[in-house]
């Protein structure tokens, strides 16, 4: 996995996310760019504009890669459909994307096809339809499988939903099953995480994804203005999530932490990535593009693409980016956004994180250049690191203390 030094200079895409940013209700913890309500549903929805403004933007942006390489320019090796709830699109929309990114990307034919999934009943969408358009895995945001919790959170499914939606991908043969799960809820107890664990590992799937509920302010870090990549933190989610932080408990996420990682190895489901473990050969192939920095190209509103030198990305706000991409009068034209290329220094600290967010950890290479000179030895004396071969992994004490490790390497 990560290698941890780099590969100098731009080149082609190997991977593709699409960002669908609408959700029947939003959750007060969730910072993705996600429209709810009218927005999403109903004689008001604006979704069919949204779906003909990223056919648009999808055209524009193969047409970007073609010009500039040209026969080069290898088959994708994976397409993500994110959001938001990219389940909530028909099915007739799904295939029009997913044939456009065809013909205008290529797919390879090993691709991975991945859609994230909203468990509720009316949320969940259509397996069978999923896997007639080419998806090979489905992300299912679980979250918890608490009843109480979910509803704190804000969810709108059961418990039941999430095995129901899990059945459903099962029946309809799509090979890969995925589930989100989140740590240091508020309020929470190992005992409940313990009971969520055990129910999700009961439902056998092949990937689980378990994420520290973090509860950022957007706005405070300027990533909401009108270029920003990021929505406005809603009034009643910014006193939601000011009463929330105060009943995290970081010992109490530290210890369900290590609970799901002996649990996890014990059925099979291997640590690859911080937050992220797996049946062999279900590994999520997109996000390891990320974790290696690999270039991919992104599409929809708050979107982030990465050529290898230079990340760019869409501004959030779905009126600029339908005004752009569908105007009233003339062609279209790629959405608002910005970009930013990245000094040696920033690459080589990135590329170190990254190698160390995995498994596979860092390289010789990358441990012996620039700031990572200085901390591995510090890492490995403090029991965060261990050494490999010419390797370099977290070890347990380290994936709980990791941000100390990345502050270092910035």
């Amino acid at each position: 996995m990560g290698a941890g030094h780099l590969e100098d200079g731009p080149r082609p895409p190997v991977a593709l996310y699409v960002h669908v940013p609408f959700c029947v209700s939003v959750c007060p913890y969730c910072d993705f760019v996600v429209l709810a309500g009218a927005a999403a549903r109903g004689p008001r929805s604006r979704v069919a504009a949204f779906v003909a403004a990223l056919e648009a933007e999808l055209d524009l942006r193969a047409d970007a890669l073609d010009e500039r390489w040209g026969s080069a320019r290898p088959p994708l090796r994976s397409l993500y459909l994110g959001g938001g709830t990219p389940s909530l699109l028909p099915a007739h929309d799904l295939d029009r994307l997913v044939g456009l990114v065809r013909r205008r990307f290529g797919l390879a034919p090993d691709a991975e096809v991945t859609i994230e999934v909203n468990p509720g009943p009316d949320e969940r969408g259509d397996a069978a339809g999923f896997r007639d358009v080419g998806v090979s895995r489905v992300s299912i945001g679980a979250q918890s499988l608490d009843a109480a919790e979910l509803r704190r959170l804000g969810r709108r499914h059961a418990p039941a939903d999430v095995a129901a939606t899990v059945e459903a991908a099962r029946a309809a043969g799509i090979p890969s099953v995925s589930l989100d799960l989140l740590l240091d809820l508020p309020g929470s107890t190992l005992d409940r995480f313990t009971r969520t664990l055990d129910a999700a590992l009961a439902l056998e799937p092949d990937h689980l994804s378990i994420y520290a509920l973090t509860l950022d302010d957007p706005d405070a870090e300027g990533l909401t203005g009108d270029f920003g990549d990021h929505l406005p933190v809603r009034s009643g989610a910014r006193r939601w999530r000011d009463r929330a932080r105060a009943a995290q408990d970081a010992d109490r996420a530290a210890a369900e932490y290590e609970l799901a990682d002996g649990r996890l190895a014990e059925v099979g489901l291997a640590w690859y990535e911080i937050s992220n473990w797996a049946r062999p050969g279900h590994e999520s192939r997109h996000n390891q593009v990320y974790w290696r920095r690999e270039p991919y190209e992104a599409v929809g509103p708050g979107a982030h693409a990465f050529d290898g030198a230079v990340r760019r990305w869409n501004a959030a706000r779905l009126d600029g980016y339908l005004a752009a991409l569908a105007p009233a009068a003339g062609a279209p034209a790629l959405p608002p956004g910005g970009s930013e290329a990245l000094d040696a220094q920033t690459a080589a600290a990135e590329a170190a994180i990254l190698a160390l967010r995995t498994a596979g950890g860092l390289d010789a290479v990358g441990a012996s250049t620039g700031p990572a000179a200085t901390v591995v030895p510090w890492a490995i004396e403090a029991g965060l690191l261990q050494p490999a071969g010419d390797r370099y992994a977290l070890t347990l004490r380290g994936r709980l203390l990791s941000n100390e490790v990345f502050a270092r390497l910035v």
